[in-house]
């Protein structure tokens, strides 16, 4: 059961220390928590947000206003329409909730309260106009506001861009402890450490007494136990407490600490176990009052898959003619500079296990398959995956093309003839599918695809468990959506060449 902050504690906390061990230090006794106010950098944001996006507002007013072929008299509903813009625009952004720190940076959440400001600003407005006959000008509810709301999703993507960059190099952050048992943690803590763009900075953890020293010496924070949140959260300025899925964290637990937090101003973020696989197909739904977590079962067939095939063909097809220019280019240097076929064929497994032949553009020599066994010692991958930094087998051209992922393109002929998806799991080997357990085998479940998310999250940097990892999230939670979403950032993922090698 967890201390009261009123009792005395003898908090020993396990602080890492060098590889050889750690060291054991007592906390001082946790005074009541103080509300703690937001940091200045959601303050700044936020003013910076609202001042903006009033500016947005004023000038679409002042288009609505200036862009009649007839002055718009002072005193008239257009005029005063128009004056309202501006305070009527961040007020509702307030109302839902898009200038809640909770939605900065991450999620979807802060675009779709946006949306959800300009679909009640347009309805507010046309339901005024309507019931107080008002002579609104149409450009006011078909072009302005639509217009304003655009503005403001780009401005808020602009803003969650400098956001992240701010958080890569550790500014902008909240300061966070977590809770658990030791291996969710330490799991939990790689995870915040590895995605800083979430803006969470880990500070300490809490876990099991047997976990204790373990988890100092991997996690790099320190430790302590369970009844030590507080104390832990009080030392170090914290402003999360992030409780992972444990039996020693159940519901008494979490209800006590919820009471203790209350009126301190510290977020309790809980990660369910079933997160990582179901996560977008988690719902609350209430029984007779009682809240329970409902599992939607994963979409593997309907409808949504005949409109993501019909709509994986149409864009092949399109990129095939736009970039056809491109490929015979790509396709000449290929063959002038090594001596070979244009086109590799390599045999992948796809969808329920069925092969398939791959195509892409020859980016090795000729011989690369028979070089392979002498280079197995050189290979740099945790997994079944085979990986050289620098593979001496890659040809000048070939390595041009790799770091661009232009070697990729025919690819799209496998789109095209439904073998392939444009977004997907990476298409594995018959030697890798044949070691894979239950598990892994999901990935096989879906399409493998041109991109997915282990495109757009370190391609050949990632270990084996992430890359799995990545195509088990997908394949349990994909979504059209999804699919738009990875497809947007492929283009920044190829254009950095991060882990393309």
């Amino acid at each position: 059961m967890l201390l009261d902050r009123q009792q005395a504690s003898n908090g020993a906390v396990i602080l890492p220390g060098a590889p050889g061990g750690s060291t054991a230090v007592s906390l001082p006794r946790p005074r009541p928590l103080a509300r703690r106010s937001a940091p200045a950098w959601v303050r700044s944001y936020t003013v910076a947000l609202v001042a903006v996006e009033t500016l947005m507002a004023a000038a679409a007013g002042a288009a609505v206003l200036f862009g009649r072929a007839a002055p718009v008299p002072p005193g008239s509903a257009l005029f005063w329409a128009a004056l309202a813009l501006v305070v009527a625009w961040p007020v509702l952004l307030g109302c839902t909730g898009a200038y809640a720190e909770r939605g900065y940076g991450t999620g979807s959440d802060e675009y779709r309260r946006v949306a959800r400001a300009g679909f009640l600003l347009l309805a507010t407005t046309s339901f005024v106009s309507y019931v107080g006959a008002l002579d609104l000008s149409r450009a006011l509810v078909v072009v302005a506001i639509p217009l304003l709301t655009l503005a403001t999703l780009l401005g808020r993507y602009a803003a969650r861009a400098r956001l992240r960059a701010l958080r890569a190099q550790g500014q902008c952050t909240k300061k966070v402890v977590v809770v658990g048992r030791g291996s969710a943690v330490l799991e939990l803590v790689t995870r915040l450490q590895r995605e800083q763009y979430a803006g969470l900075e880990v500070v300490a953890a809490a876990v099991t007494p047997s976990d204790r020293v373990r988890v100092a010496e991997r996690a790099g924070v320190p430790v302590g136990g369970l009844d030590d949140v507080l104390l832990l959260a009080e030392t170090h300025d914290a402003d999360t407490i992030a409780v992972t899925s444990a039996s020693e964290t159940a519901a008494q637990y979490l209800r006590q600490l919820s009471w203790q937090l209350e009126g301190t101003g510290i977020e309790l973020l809980v990660a369910p176990g079933l997160i990582e696989v179901a996560g977008p197909r988690l719902h609350i739904r209430p029984f007779e009052g009682l809240p329970l977590l409902a599992v939607e079962q994963p979409c593997f067939e309907g409808w949504r898959r005949v409109v993501k095939g019909g709509v994986d063909r149409c864009v092949a097809a399109l990129a095939l003619l736009a970039l056809a220019p491109a490929l015979l280019l790509i396709a000449a240097a290929v063959s002038l500079t090594s001596a070979g076929p244009v086109l590799y064929r390599q045999e992948r497994v796809g969808l329920n296990g069925r092969t398939f032949t791959m195509l892409k553009f020859r980016s090795m020599v000729v011989d690369a398959d028979r070089q392979l066994d002498g280079l197995r010692a050189e290979n740099i991958s945790d997994g079944l995956l085979f990986k050289l930094r620098t593979d001496p087998r890659v040809t000048p051209v070939g390595r041009l093309l790799r770091r661009l992922s232009l070697d990729e393109l025919p690819q799209l002929l496998n789109v095209l003839g439904g073998s392939m998806s444009l977004v997907g799991p990476r298409p594995p080997l018959p030697a890798e599918v044949a070691r894979y357990d239950t598990s892994v085998s999901r990935r096989l479940l879906v399409k493998p695809g041109l991109t997915g998310l282990w495109q757009i999250s370190g391609r050949s940097d990632l270990s084996w468990e992430e890359s799995v990892r990545l195509d088990l999230r997908y394949v349990e939670n994909w979504s059209l959506a999804l699919d738009a979403v990875i497809l947007w950032k492929t283009g920044r993922a190829v254009l950095s060449r991060s882990g393309a090698y």
